[in-house]
């Protein structure tokens, strides 16, 4: 699986180095110097410090990617704003570093922030996609900023210019009047309903858990013939009934799901959960192995279904996780996500001069989260990927809280330079032309992070595509909320305290 999520994330890096060109044309061609380097320096770095790579880091690398991404987009933004303000090449590109600087810190601080607390806090899956994206953070900012810099500087020194744009991109969302602080009514509805559902959704379906959470023994398993998870799941929970009452014991529950196509499935077990031994683990496979040895069309021996060397059907993967390291992984993620929003929220706070800028972008990210959320709880079951709360749930929701944090901020800095300028402007004018003169940064930052995350629900193989699913809603509510939600919130928050 994590193979699967390697290829798939080569695949997501080269969409988003032609969609960078697409769209910024040379500019795009430099953006992509700078994110190769960035990747480059990223594996290196955590090559040299023997990470491990999880499907949390992975999902920490599409993040990295989607934040060096955005940092080139806000720079290219505000080079075109000065261009189209009539300056020469030269101070454009001077004047559009130097204004976009404020909005890449403040964005990269936050998002930094909170991969310090989940480090600090986090244990295990939660300090994987830590790791990743705290190092991501910091080349990122390394080559986003000054790698491009020193290419842009190379060129103007050569009194050529770089395409910023080409003819169907140039006027793309230019001089858009959208009254979004008159559309909160209407999101205010859209959101509420959907956070209903979620909170229906949890409190009565609830969510199906997986090892990590639960503790326990999990393995996938391939069959030679289509199977049922029904016909699998009654003889395994036959085997291992008949297996607990002989060795007195109460719990051996087992769950049986299909996994990635009808001759492949995931069979989850909480027999003799307090140990493990070695002797265990071969008896648990052993009586795996009676219970599914029928199923199979031709015939195989226990050691070919133990190791898929020589045979690729049997057992292809397995994880064991202890009672008291699934409670360690549960109350560290949520002790480091709580602690993660209220850092969030004062630095906003601090630094954007106000409580009511922290409480948009609280309320944008626990928006975002709980719908999120509500879809594990809503489609499990019904999607025919997984969507289980494990190590993928803990990663698509640390994950979306990164991103959407970063578009707030984004936002937020925006609105207090224009602020700024125009001290005497009505507060709802300066907030409507902020996210306005934002708009074109922030859907190419969501296209831009979208398409890995569709090339990793298409190649990422099963493990990973629930993962990728749920990051694809997260970004799309995120930007959703960043713009609707979370700023509105903080409109409506700073207007009362007038």
């Amino acid at each position: 699986s994590i193979k699967a999520g390697l290829i798939s994330f080569l695949i997501a890096f080269c969409l988003v180095l032609i969609y960078m060109v697409f769209f910024y044309q040379g500019a795009g061609l430099i953006a992509d110097v700078a994110l190769l380097c960035n990747v480059l320096l990223l594996f290196g770095v955590l090559v040299s410090f023997g990470a491990v790579l999880t499907l949390p880091g992975i999902a920490g690398l599409v993040l990295t990617m989607g934040m060096a991404v955005d940092a080139n987009v806000i720079i290219y933004e505000r080079i075109k704003e000065e261009l189209a303000a009539g300056k020469g090449f030269s101070l454009a590109v001077h004047d559009g570093y130097k204004n976009a600087y404020s909005a890449i810190i403040d964005g990269q601080v936050t998002t930094l922030l909170t991969g310090v607390i989940l480090y600090a806090f986090g244990s295990g899956p939660v300090q994987g996609f830590a790791t990743t994206l705290i190092i991501g953070i910091i080349t990122s900012v390394l080559t986003s900023i000054f790698i491009t810099r020193i290419i842009f500087d190379d060129r103007i020194k050569a009194g050529k210019n770089v395409s910023m744009s080409n003819k169907l991109t140039a006027g793309f969302l230019k001089n858009t009047k959208v009254d979004f602080i008159g559309l909160k009514k209407w999101s205010y509805m859209i959101s509420g309903a959907l956070i209903v559902i979620s909170i229906l959704s949890i409190a009565f379906k609830g969510f199906s858990y997986g090892v990590d959470f639960t503790g326990g023994r999990t393995y996938v398993v391939r069959f030679d013939k289509s199977v049922t998870a029904e016909e699998v799941r009654a003889s395994v929970e036959t085997t291992f009934e008949e297996a607990a009452k002989a060795a007195g014991i109460d719990q051996y529950s087992v769950e049986v799901k299909q996994f990635g196509g009808d001759a492949q499935m995931k069979i989850t077990t909480q027999y003799k959960n307090d140990s493990e031994s070695t002797e265990v683990d071969a008896e648990i496979e052993a009586l795996l192995f009676n219970a599914l040895k029928p199923f199979y069309a031709e015939d195989i021996q226990l050691s070919d279904f133990t190791s898929t060397l020589e045979n690729p059907n049997g057992i292809i993967s397995s994880d064991k996780v202890g009672p008291t390291i699934a409670r360690d992984i549960t109350r560290s993620a949520f002790i480091a996500v709580f602690l993660a929003l209220i850092v969030i929220f004062g630095y906003i706070a601090i630094r954007f001069k106000g409580w009511t800028w922290g409480l948009g972008g609280v309320v944008s990210l626990a928006h975002t989260a709980l719908i999120v959320i509500g879809f594990f709880s809503l489609f499990n079951g019904i999607l025919p990927f997984n969507l289980d709360v494990d190590q993928t749930f803990i990663a698509a929701i640390l994950t979306i809280i990164g991103y959407a944090i970063n578009d707030n901020v984004v936002i937020f800095d925006r609105i207090r330079e224009q602020r700024g300028l125009h001290p005497k402007e009505d507060f709802r004018d300066t907030v409507n032309t902020a996210l306005n003169a934002t708009l074109t940064r922030t859907l190419n930052t969501s296209v831009s992070t979208l398409l890995p995350m569709l090339a990793i629900a298409i190649f990422g193989g099963e493990s990973i595509r629930g993962l990728a699913v749920a990051l694809c809603l997260g970004v799309i509510i995120g930007t959703y909320a960043s713009i609707m939600i979370g700023t509105p919130v903080m409109y409506d928050a700073t207007m009362k305290k007038k």
